[in-house]
């Protein structure tokens, strides 16, 4: 949804992808435009060691959602994963500066950064939100692990190759029982990340729909599934060789003990983004998927 409207920035906080030279050379050029127009910079404590900078005032990850209006993150779509965890809670609005690979979130390139990020603190973008995934393992009744995921949860059997045992429910009601090297339960953000190499479908950014797709299942029937974005997902882990792990979105594994409950639903907070005029999720997925490469638009 395109936005054409002042809204005030003062407050800037700044996330960077440790151990690549270009990403503090974004970040200075943005640190000094951002003096220039007069605001006021935040830099994550952990991105300003990566300096040096000039003039730097720091803030925790876990607090600089309380002291900004808005974070600017350099670096790829990981890095801004990471930030979301930290920053969703405080509904900041958070703006991706592309220094990755593929860039789906982080979507402004560092060639025209001054200029749309200067569009965005003019009032001038489009408005995004997306919901993240929560996590819950229950074990005899008790929780005993939470977190949080803008992209996917995934069921896995870390570095084993044996398959793993589980059983499905989705709101109550009984799905399959399956043997495979998991299961991506992923947010419409995230299925164009894992759950896509997994054969998992595309799913628009509006959607409120999570992504169930199957991996390496052990039956040619089992496909992914898209149930809507209120369901809560249920699996129960049964008796297995190895122990089966836990990772929201590429974090630490967990382990699961047998018996235990892992149930994936819709968080209550949201991610905001901002992006520069013009955003087009199909124009994102034609440049970061190739599609139509050897075509125009409206060519015969």
């Amino acid at each position: 949804m395109q936005q054409n409207f002042s809204k005030s920035f003062r407050n800037i906080g700044l996330i960077g992808r440790p151990g690549k030279s270009s990403v503090v050379d974004t970040l200075k050029i943005i640190h000094q435009y951002l003096i220039e127009r007069g605001l006021r910079t935040i830099f994550d404590q952990e991105t300003a060691e990566l300096g040096p900078f000039e003039n730097v005032q720091t803030s925790s990850r876990s607090h600089l959602g309380q002291v900004t209006d808005l974070v600017v993150v350099v670096g790829g779509d990981g890095s801004l994963l990471h930030a979301a965890r930290a920053l969703a809670k405080y509904n900041v609005p958070v703006v991706g500066v592309n220094r990755g690979r593929l860039g789906f979130l982080t979507d402004i390139s560092p060639a025209d950064v001054l200029h749309k990020l200067g569009q965005v603190l003019d009032g001038d973008f489009v408005y995004d939100q997306r919901f993240l995934l929560e996590t819950e393992i229950r074990s005899k009744g008790q929780t005993v692990y939470e977190d949080i995921a803008l992209n996917d949860i995934v069921l896995h059997s870390g570095k084993s190759v044996h398959m793993i045992d589980f059983e499905m429910n989705i709101d109550g009601m009984y799905v399959y029982r399956q043997h495979s090297d998991g299961l991506i339960i992923s947010s419409p953000t995230g299925s164009t990340a894992y759950a896509l190499s997994g054969g998992g479908p595309i799913v628009h950014p509006n959607m409120d729909a999570i992504v169930v797709v199957p991996m390496h299942p052990h039956t040619l029937s089992s496909r992914p599934i898209v149930v809507g974005g209120q369901s809560e997902i249920k699996i129960f882990i049964r008796d297995n060789q190895i122990l089966p792990m836990v990772s929201p979105d590429g974090q630490n594994s967990v382990t699961l003990q047998v018996g235990d409950h892992l149930l994936i639903r819709k968080h209550p907070f949201k991610l905001t983004l901002l992006h520069p005029p013009g955003y087009d999720f199909y124009a994102a997925c034609r440049t970061k998927l190739g599609w139509n490469r050897d075509f125009e638009p409206n060519d015969d």
